[in-house]
This record gives structure tokens, C-alpha cells and sequence, in this order.
């Protein structure tokens, strides 16, 4: 029998938490709920989650704090549950770490969906098997550069670099169709696989922590086309 992945809720609202976590259940995934932030913290360590949605406004330890304690010591997925729509909340929200963020009210059947996007990314982390064929191996190369989306590493001038999935999926795609142009509308279809309610400043974000981590190269840069897009650009010198 399979293991039951894990999903920790925190929300100080136990009528949202308890529907969140019906509905879960009923997909199967084994669910703990905490009403803070200190129990989170607590319980992230006690309860090992595979995710975690995480209530923003919560007493005590505010959900972004929770959210920078938990980075510190672990990659486990973060979906944020906020009120605040605004741009600069949910930009602020995925700098911090996260790998999404769900807008109050939510549609319980999206949030469910969601969840299962980022755990399926996860698991394909986890579960790739430790030797493939060159034929099914998914690796792009660039001078000083090595991005491998079947066991999600990513080497930068000789190091490991430490990434999250969805950096290392955009950065992947945009680096194996070299100086080809991307919207940002294409970036998300192609990564999140889900109309991101229509804010393309999430690829934004994840482009501008991907560049503190790997710097332009002479023969290769991520490149901005203004107004449009992105794109990873080659740098012929012959």
C-alpha cells in the first residue's frame, strides 16, 4: 500500500480548516491541523508534512514568519492562504519562499488541484530512479552551467545549487529552447500548468531568484525582452 502523503494546515479559522481538510481526506492525503504559528513550527517537525498551507494571519507568529522559519531548515512545499489579493502581498509571499499562493475566498476544488500540482512536482524530485538511459535522461548543458530535470539539480560553475522546484522547471524550459522568446502567459501554462488568476508577476519573481543564483555567463544569460517576456539567450562568438 502506498504511503499517505501529508499536509499540514495552519489556520487560526477552524470552519476553513476542518472543510480543507475534508476534502483532502477524501483524496486521501493524512492531514494535521495547527491554529498558530509556534504549534506549526512545532508540528513541522513532529508531523514532517510533505506540504504545507499556510494561513497568513495567524496570532503570534505571523504565517510569513513561520514561512522564513521553515526555508531555513527545509525545502517542503508552501502553498500561502491569504485575504490580501494585492500584488506586492503575493510577490512578497513567493520572494519569501513560497511555492504558491491562494487568494480567501478560495474555490475548494482549485485548492485541492493545487496541492496536487506542487506534490506531484515534489514527488517527481523524490521518486526519480537513481539510473536512467541518456535516452530518457532530461539534462541541458551550457558552459558552467548543468540543469537536470530528472533528479532536480542544478550545477553553477562547478557548485550544487540549491533550488526549488518550480526555479529549476522555468529554468530548465527557457534553457532547452535556447534564444527562443517566452511570454509570461506561456512561461505559466508551460510550468504551473494552471491560469495563475491572471498574475504574471509570479514568473517574475521566480526569473529574478533564479538570477541571484546564477549569474550571466559569457556564452549564456537569461535575458528580459521588455514588454514581452524571457528568454535564454546563446551567445554565438564565432
Amino acid at each position: 500500500m502506498a504511503v499517505k502523503q501529508k499536509v499540514l494546515i495552519v489556520d487560526d479559522d477552524n470552519n476553513i480548516a476542518e472543510l480543507i481538510q475534508l476534502y483532502l481526506m477524501k483524496e486521501l492525503y493524512e492531514t494535521a491541523i495547527a491554529e498558530d504559528g509556534e504549534m506549526a513550527l512545532r508540528m513541522f517537525d513532529t508531523f514532517q508534512p510533505d506540504l504545507v498551507l499556510l494561513d497568513l494571519m495567524l496570532p503570534g507568529i505571523d504565517g510569513y514568519q513561520v514561512c522564513r522559519e521553515i526555508r531555513q531548515r527545509s525545502q517542503t512545499p508552501i502553498i500561502m492562504l491569504s485575504a490580501k489579493g494585492e500584488t506586492f502581498d503575493k510577490v512578497l509571499g513567493l520572494e519569501m519562499g513560497a511555492d504558491d499562493y491562494i487568494i480567501k475566498p478560495f474555490d475548494t476544488k482549485e485548492l485541492v488541484a493545487r496541492v496536487k500540482a506542487v506534490l506531484r512536482r515534489t514527488h517527481i524530485v523524490m521518486s526519480a530512479p537513481a539510473e536512467k538511459t541518456t535516452d530518457t535522461l532530461k539534462i541541458v548543458r551550457y558552459a558552467d552551467l548543468e540543469v537536470n530535470l530528472t533528479n532536480y539539480s542544478v550545477s553553477y560553475m562547478g557548485e550544487s545549487i540549491d533550488m526549488p522546484p518550480k526555479e529549476l522547471e522555468l529554468l530548465y524550459f527557457i534553457a532547452s529552447h535556447p534564444n527562443q522568446v517566452f511570454t509570461r502567459e506561456q512561461l505559466l501554462d508551460n510550468i504551473w500548468g494552471y491560469e495563475y488568476i491572471g498574475d504574471t508577476r509570479t514568473v517574475d519573481v521566480h526569473i529574478k531568484r533564479i538570477r541571484e543564483k546564477i549569474k550571466d555567463h559569457g556564452n549564456w544569460s537569461i535575458g528580459t525582452v521588455w514588454g514581452i517576456g524571457y528568454k535564454f539567450e546563446v551567445i554565438n562568438h564565432s
